[in-house]
């Protein structure tokens, strides 16, 4: 995840910060996760799976900032905030109001859920930090297989590949249980909502384990389009510095310091 000021890995056990601090430094901070959530037990479990994973993602988010006070998160920003708020508005206004085909309303619900990420990243260090977390885990990845030279500011398994199959399981299922209940509960929303991550999970799953797909290509295609022309920029030196350092942190954690011959895939891209 990258941070206003700095980056956030995590592996399946342990996570890792590395931020900018005020005193132009860099601080590192990182720690063993608590309650590990999504080990290989549930991955015998479609849909629940992916859900529980990216939960695990996110629970370690307050230990960060209790370790690591400087870390300013992706939200933690005023105009984000209430374009969070405006935005819930709309949605919800937009979906009562009569006149459009329940498809034409979720369609422009699910576009406009996209603002807040947009307002965050644009013209902003998020951005940077972004690219930086792509180049510093591609450069360790190149290392292990025995390469050298500079990597692209995007990745395949960022996160932003992730919309395309997100929008689409959000728009057919939100489509579907508005044809059931004209004006489903919360319970039903929340239902609806899991199924359509955990779907859009598994898709970014499968891409993931078959980058040279066609269809892994096409359906990616609006997150690597994302990546080229908004969620990422070119980092700088110092943010590669910041990036490096946190991708440090997390490989001695598991006890496999920079230079030892280890799987990529202990460092996770988001």
């Amino acid at each position: 995840m990258a941070l206003h000021n700095g980056l956030l890995i995590h592996s399946p056990g342990y996570w890792a910060a590395a931020v900018r601090d005020d005193s132009g430094g860099i601080s590192v901070a990182s720690g063993k996760k608590r309650t590990p959530l999504g080990g290989k037990a549930l991955d015998k479990y479609p849909l629940l799976r992916g859900v529980v994973r990216l939960a695990d993602a996110l629970a370690v988010l307050p230990e960060v900032k209790s370790k690591l006070g400087q870390a300013v998160l992706p939200i933690e920003s005023s105009r984000v905030a209430a374009t969070i708020g405006v935005t819930s508005l709309l949605t919800a206004v937009l979906r009562r109001g009569d006149g459009d085909s329940v498809l034409r309303k979720e369609l422009s619900a699910v576009l406009l859920s996209l603002a807040p990420a947009v307002l965050a990243l644009k013209n902003s260090s998020l951005a940077g930090y972004h690219g930086a977390e792509h180049r510093g885990i591609g450069e360790y990845e190149r290392w292990m297989k025995g390469g050298e030279g500079r990597v692209a500011k995007e990745h395949d398994r960022c996160g932003s590949n992730l919309v395309g199959p997100l929008l689409a399981t959000n728009l057919v299922g939100n489509v579907l249980m508005r044809r059931i209940q004209r004006r489903p509960g919360p319970a039903a929303t929340l239902v609806t909502g899991l199924v359509s991550l955990g779907t859009a999970m598994e898709a970014f799953r499968w891409m993931s384990r078959h980058p040279e797909s066609t269809l892994a290509r096409a359906v990616s295609s609006p997150g690597h389009v994302l990546q080229k022309f908004l969620t990422t920029e070119e980092p700088t030196e110092d943010q590669m510095e910041v990036a490096r350092a946190a991708l440090r942190e997390i490989l001695e954690q598991e006890g496999r310091p920079w230079g030892e011959k280890a799987s990529s895939a202990s460092a996770s891209s988001s």
